[in-house]
């Protein structure tokens, strides 16, 4: 995953300048479309976020700020903004190399830890029983807080099932809210379920117009695991900011093509986590809570998938 390049930003921008407005308050209208995760969560009057239950009873915000690339002092400074405009969903990950930033961010903030759900990430070196047991308080030292509210198995390669039983033991502790995985395929979730007591409460991957992971989507529902999109704009690639058939739907509703993006996560039951080291797209990345996407726009959108990862050097 790596940033947008300085083309897709600029054109982010313009496209903002001409097209986007941005609302003082959400408000938060019933929608039609289905949700493949349950009934669409009510209104929180506090930050403007829904919020969705996870299979544990835990609710999370559906909308999140991700920190992968950001670092040192521009990692901390867009930490405190994105929670000072409103978002409480933090996701980071120990091969980020930025939980201290993102734990000062976290500080610098001022919101009480209990409203806030933070998110990191095991990564494959640390695979295993007692590693990951390691790890995991690592990661709470780098964060300066003593419980997390999601912990991920980032990839399914390795020890895996020693790792999940050492994350079941820190979630029966309390030092762990939720459990879940990322970038797991199907089958991969059905080999992890075959000996856990406990099941995953998400899975993180990578979805967006262009990769719609219908698979995945119809056995994360079938599964009762939520689903998160780790890239929601696909970092910028194909072209998703200048997408002709993108902006002629927002301009019906006087949106970017960013907020039709979020939107069609929010509208299909999946959290999101966009990244932006600047203040203005983070607000506008929350300014989709005013709107909803017809049947006729999500259908048009199902139209642009490609059915393959944006990504292949992750492959």
């Amino acid at each position: 995953m790596k940033r947008k390049n300085q083309t897709e930003e600029i054109n982010r921008r313009r496209f903002l300048q001409i097209g986007a407005t941005f609302a003082a308050s959400a408000v938060f209208l019933p929608l039609s479309a289905n949700n493949a995760f349950g009934a669409l969560p009510s209104y929180q009057a506090e930050n403007s976020i829904p919020k969705i239950t996870l299979n544990n009873g835990i609710e999370m915000p559906m909308l999140g700020f991700g920190t992968n690339t950001l670092n040192g002092p521009t990692c901390v400074r867009c930490v405190s903004d994105a929670i000072s405009v409103g978002y409480r969903l933090i996701d980071t990950a120990n091969i980020y190399g930025n939980e201290e930033f993102v734990g000062e961010g976290i500080k610098q903030s001022g919101i009480k830890r209990e409203k806030l759900f933070i998110t990191s990430k095991l990564w494959v070196d640390d695979y295993g029983y007692e590693s990951t047991k390691k790890a995991f308080e690592t990661s709470l030292n780098k964060l300066g807080i003593e419980y997390l509210d999601l912990y991920l198995i980032h990839r399914p390669r390795g020890d895996v099932k020693g790792s999940w039983k050492a994350m079941e033991e820190l979630y029966k502790e309390g030092k762990i809210r939720a459990i879940g995985v990322s970038n797991f395929e199907p089958e991969q979730l059905d080999d992890l379920m075959a000996d856990a007591k406990i099941k995953p409460a998400l899975n993180q991957i990578e979805t967006h117009v262009f990769f719609q992971q219908h698979n995945s989507y119809k056995a994360l529902k079938k599964y009762e695991i939520q689903m998160e999109a780790w890239s929601p704009f696909a970092a910028g690639r194909n072209g998703i900011f200048t997408n002709q058939i993108l902006a002629d739907i927002g301009k019906k509703y006087n949106k970017s093509i960013a907020q039709v993006c979020l939107r069609w996560h929010y509208q299909r039951g999946i959290v999101a986590i966009p990244r932006s080291s600047q203040k203005a797209h983070m607000i506008e990345n929350l300014d989709i809570f005013d709107f909803e996407l017809g049947k006729t726009d999500m259908k048009t959108i199902a139209k642009l998938d490609l059915n393959i990862t944006q990504f292949p050097e992750w492959e």
